[in-house]
């Protein structure tokens, strides 16, 4: 209709009325008459289905699908002409049908009609036909549905009708009809089949022949059509490919609405009604519709105030976080918690108040389409719904590259066509039953007279007969899983094949992309090409090169890495990696978040959760008379309580695993720290107990009591660094000349006695001498490892040789890193390197193995620690 309204308007034809038979129709019938659109009936099927008692159908009336399966069964019954309450008697199912369709019509207003309605209304108003209409040409069609013909053989006993058929086939009964047809001789196109490897591939193809055609001068866009049968498994490709080629390539049959903005904000909201809340979907939302509703209330930046790590995927755990926020935590430091605990409250109502929800948060288009979405299917499957919803893709049809369903193609030929998918099965389909009506119950060929199987195989004759230039027949050879296609039975009158490879050099690139990969000797001079090519070479080689972490001396970034205060974690990581080193405190490259919540809590989560309760039980204790005095039975009710408070702040802030594996893992967490706090020490006379304490100017973690200023800085001696960090747990005697420093290992021990292991161990010795510089020097200091687990105490025998040995190992990796080295460590590449994801793949079993050796002699003395007991 676009195309021949264009034309109408290029040969100034003032008054031609272009319109479809239904809409003729509805103008012959007059007054208030209206057809019944897929939205009202859609609407009204939905309103009526509840109330309305279906017999047979009863038990699946209010399932997901049962809105689109009845409106496609009554829109076959009506196109069919067939009287459903009149044949009501014939079988329990159709009287469910009949029921559901007097609900309907009741429901609808009251000048919409069907179709068989709207053709008598017209019939009983032929007399105004010639008045009315004038002339009427009927064009671009091969058949009309049962429910037009007797509108349509009355209409020419009234008024001229031509059916200008062209090179298309007619049906036979309109021989019968006073209806004069015109016929025109058939096209003679070039014709040429083709087989690709994939349909993706079918794809690309398709754009590089038609950018070809306009390139060349040979075609403009709007003599171009690219046709299949269904393009459900196509549009994907296209639309991708649509972006890279940079062309204007239409989609008649509208793009789906979860590709624009709009869509998605209609899809985050979905997501969080029918899966619940959690940060990561409120994050996504408050992104896409952060100026509509009360969003748009919220500041600028206000997601900076959730914590990185809670998953926050219930109501009680927003409302505890916004209960501890002050208003200087919000970015204009003011409070807008009641803003937000509004949208957390009105969002857990969940999908059965959909409509109301969609109308407090979203505005204009994406509000227009969640309305669409609930006519079009229940809330409780929105999601589902809005992923097959189709919109116009605001492109011109008459001026653009179209891709269309071949139905369109055959009522609007163009010049240079190209049909993809011409594989057996997809071209023509296969006839399937009505979801509602069974063939036993009206046969099929009744109920849908134009199934689609003759409809494609018409559309593919129609195409061929009209198209004028050049007509391209490609099918995949494979399916996207490698399985082999066959060819459709419509080929087999079209041999001479051309079998195009896919990694073939194209004629005519369709992209940028497209054209440097055809064009090797260009893309090799292209600066990106010689350097990924060098990088992939240097990787291969044994030696050490720029891509393998040199750089040069002196760096002003790897010197401000190492002038801040460190962690023993941080040392750790500079021994033993001193790229992480580098990605992680000078690039800031983090582990990828998954977007899952974890089955079970990682041994560093584990590690985390004990300690916390420790740390709070051991408050608890201190507060009490102290963990000196107390038995059994109040240390075990102190962890019991600390373990409680913990699960609750763990659950507000951080993902925890399912119910049962829960309940384990504070269990197992309540026995470590029953056994920490137990465990057999030698009695220090007097003694007090502190936990998680600061040094070095490490943020105090909670109110309790500190042995010293944690602000002073700790410095290790002849080695550059400063260190800050918390001692899990220190116990001084009563008279402040002995001290027991301790670090909590929720892990399995050890299977021989170690010191520095490596450089995996330094906490003992680094905190015994912050302990040390802290105290003073004439307090006797003991450090040791305590597995719980196992209930082994290893003890640090010597921490001031230990430091030494430390500090030499440390001014080696300093020396190092300011020289450049910035290369791998044994820890690089293995299985617990969360920034394994940024070196080659599979580095751990190739690359780091290929160059460890040429890094530990470059590396030189820091490379020793590796081997230190």
């Amino acid at each position: 209709m676009r195309e021949l309204r264009l034309e109408a308007a290029r040969n100034r034809q003032h008054g031609q009325q272009i319109m479809s038979f239904e809409q003729l129709a509805v103008r012959l019938a007059g007054g208030f008459a209206r057809a019944i659109d897929d939205e009202s009936l859609r609407g009204a099927i939905q309103a009526v289905l509840p109330a309305t008692a279906l017999g047979e159908l009863e038990s699946i009336k209010l399932l997901p699908g049962m809105v689109a399966a009845s409106a496609d069964t009554l829109r076959k019954a009506w196109r069919a002409g067939i009287d459903l309450a009149a044949r009501a008697g014939e079988h329990p199912r159709l009287d469910s049908i009949a029921r559901l369709e007097d609900a309907v019509l009741a429901q609808l207003p009251a000048g919409m009609m069907r179709p068989n309605d709207l053709a008598a209304s017209a019939r009983s108003r032929l007399g105004h036909a010639k008045a009315v209409l004038g002339a009427v040409e009927i064009v671009g069609i091969t058949e009309l549905s049962p429910c037009w013909r007797p509108l349509l053989k009355a209409l020419s006993d009234h008024t001229p009708v031509t059916w200008s058929a062209g090179p298309r086939p007619y049906p036979a009964w309109l021989e019968t009809t006073g209806v004069s047809i015109s016929r025109a001789p058939p096209q003679a196109p070039e014709v040429r089949a083709v087989s690709a490897a994939t349909a993706y591939h079918e794809a690309i193809e398709a754009i590089r022949w038609a950018r070809a055609l306009v390139a060349s001068g040979e075609a403009e866009p709007a003599d171009i059509a690219i046709a299949a049968a269904s393009t459900a498994d196509y549009d994907d490709h296209f639309l991708s490919l649509r972006a890279d080629a940079s062309v204007d390539l239409h989609f008649v049959h509208g793009v789906k609405v979860t590709t624009t903005r709009d869509g998605q904000a209609a899809a985050a909201l979905a997501d969080i009604l029918i899966r619940g809340l959690s940060q990561t979907r409120m994050r996504r939302l408050a992104a896409l519709c952060s100026e509509s509703g009360p969003f748009q209330s919220l500041p600028t930046g206000w997601t900076r105030i959730l914590p990185a790590d809670a998953p926050l995927t219930s109501v009680s755990a927003w409302s505890q976080l916004l209960k501890r926020l002050a208003p200087a935590d919000w970015p204009e430091k003011q409070d807008h918690s009641m803003i937000l605990q509004g949208i957390v409250d009105l969002l857990a109502m969940g999908h059965s108040t959909a409509d109301e929800i969609g109308s407090a948060l979203l505005s204009g288009r994406a509000l227009s389409i969640w309305r669409k979405a609930l006519l079009a299917g229940p809330s409780g499957s929105i999601d589902a719904t809005l992923e097959v919803l189709k919109q116009d893709d605001g492109l011109e049809a008459c001026v653009s590259i179209a891709w269309m369903p071949a139905s369109a193609l055959a009522a609007s030929p163009r010049r240079f066509v190209r049909l993809v998918g011409l594989n057996s099965s997809r071209w023509p389909r296969g006839i399937s039953e009505d979801r509602l009506i069974s063939d036993h119950i009206i046969p099929t060929n009744v109920l849908d007279p134009l199934p689609v199987g003759a409809a494609d195989r018409r559309d593919f004759e129609t195409i061929l007969a009209t198209t004028e230039n050049q007509i391209v027949l490609s099918r995949a050879r494979r399916d996207s899983e490698g399985r082999l296609l066959g060819r459709s039975s419509l080929l087999s009158a079209h041999t001479g094949e051309t079998y195009i490879r896919r990694n073939a050099v194209p004629v005519h690139a369709f992209s940028e992309t497209d054209r440097l990969m055809a064009r090797p000797q260009e893309f090799a001079e292209a600066p990106q090409a010689n350097s990924a090519a060098m990088c992939w070479r240097n990787w291969r080689r044994k030696e050490i090169t720029p891509h393998d972490g040199l750089v040069r001396a002196d760096h002003p970034l790897l010197l401000a890495i190492l002038s801040r205060t460190q962690s023993a974690s941080s040392l750790k990581l500079l021994l033993r990696s001193p790229l992480g080193f580098v990605w992680r405190y000078g690039m800031h490259l983090k582990t990828p978040e998954s977007g899952s919540d974890p089955l079970v809590i990682d041994a560093l989560g584990m590690g985390e959760l004990v300690h916390m309760t420790l740390d709070l039980a051991l408050q608890t204790l201190e507060s009490a008379g102290g963990l000196a005095k107390a038995d059994e039975d109040e240390i075990a009710a102190a962890v019991r309580d600390a373990a409680e408070h913990v699960a609750g702040v763990w659950e507000g802030e951080r993902a925890v695993p399912p119910a049962l594996i829960w309940r384990r893992t504070l269990d197992d967490a309540r026995l470590l720290a029953s056994r920490a706090l137990t465990f057999g020490d030698e009695d220090l006379p007097g003694s007090r107990s502190y936990s998680e304490v600061a040094f070095g100017g490490a943020k105090l973690k909670s109110a309790a009591d500190s042995p010293w200023n944690p602000t002073i800085l700790v410095e290790i001696p002849h080695a550059g660094f400063r260190i800050a960090g918390y001692i899990d747990r220190l116990d001084l005697s009563g008279d402040g000349k002995r001290a027991r420093v301790r670090d909590y290992k929720t892990g399995r021990p050890p299977k021989k006695p170690i010191n520095l292991d490596g450089g995996r161990e330094l906490q003992r010795c680094l905190y015994a001498f912050a302990v040390k510089a802290l105290l003073g020097a004439e307090v006797s200091i003991s450090a040791s490892l305590l597995y719980p687990r196992d209930l082994l105490d290893l003890q640090l025998d010597n921490p001031e040789a230990t430091l030494v040995e430390i500090s030499g190992y440390l001014r080696a990796a300093r020396a190092n890193l300011v020289a450049g080295n910035a290369l791998i460590g044994p820890d690089t590449g293995g299985a617990y390197d969360d920034l394994a994801f940024a070196l080659p793949a599979n580095a751990g079993a190739t690359y780091c193995k290929r160059k460890l050796t040429a890094a530990s002699e470059l590396l030189g003395d820091a490379a020793q620690v590796w081997e230190a007991p």
